[in-house]
């Protein structure tokens, strides 16, 4: 992680959704929200206060609109600690993604759990989740980990409306093709697609649901198409 967002920039940002949400939404009737790049920061014992005031910064300014918002979306990868200096940068290590980033399963939930914390009763989506990897059994361990840790969020009365996977294809990612994210595999000379186990993995299990009491249901939190409950989409694949 680089130097921090700009503030001024992120309050024209705020500025410009807070007039053009309720503008879309009485042209459209469409629910409306916005998607926040989660980084699940966890303060190192003494950088508490550092950590109060990165996390502002990257999520919280973002977050805080969303309370009057028809839905926010998660966006998490990995996780970092912050110590009294600032974001503790990555170090290099075996099981790092091919991004460069810690193997953390977790951070969905401390996404998630975050999120919520900030935004209230807002329904949360998470609009992307996944792992750069050239192992595909790895991607199934990555995932199945963390749509674990996204059902015990749930089980905690979260509401989480849906999952999307990043990516179904293999593509072109922060300026070239090797951190290969995707569920799919893609030939660039052929443009041939294969899928991987992981897409069959994802796919193989129904989406849960919310019983009368709140509590997720079904088996686990993997996908199943837009199946609808009460007239809401529920968990979808990928995107």
């Amino acid at each position: 992680m680089g130097a921090l967002p700009d503030a001024e920039i992120g309050e024209a940002l705020i500025a410009a959704h807070r007039v053009a949400a309720p503008l879309v939404r009485q042209a459209t009737g469409a629910k409306v929200g916005w998607t926040v790049a989660n980084q699940a920061l966890v303060p190192a014992p003494g950088g508490e206060r550092k950590h109060a005031e990165i996390q502002y910064i990257w999520e919280d300014m973002y977050l805080e609109p969303a309370r009057d918002d028809d839905f926010v979306g998660v966006q998490s990868y990995t996780s970092q600690p912050v110590d009294e200096k600032g974001v503790v940068p990555h170090p290099p290590h075996p099981d790092n993604t091919l991004m460069g980033w810690a193997y953390r399963p977790d951070a969905l939930g401390i996404a998630v759990r975050h999120t919520h914390d900030v935004v209230g009763d807002v329904p949360i989506l998470v609009t992307e989740n996944g792992i750069a990897t050239a192992d595909d059994r790895r991607r199934i361990a990555y995932t199945d980990e963390a749509l674990n840790h996204l059902r015990d969020a749930m089980d905690d009365g979260i509401d989480v409306r849906g999952y999307l996977h990043w990516s179904l294809l293999d593509n072109f990612e922060w300026g070239r093709w090797e951190p290969t994210f995707g569920l799919i595999a893609v030939d660039r000379e052929t443009f041939e697609r294969r899928p991987k186990p992981s897409l069959a993995w994802l796919g193989a299990s129904p989406a849960p649901t919310r019983s009368e009491t709140g509590r997720a249901t079904g088996s686990k939190v993997r996908s199943g198409g837009l199946p609808m409950r009460d007239g809401r989409p529920q968990f979808s694949r990928f995107h």
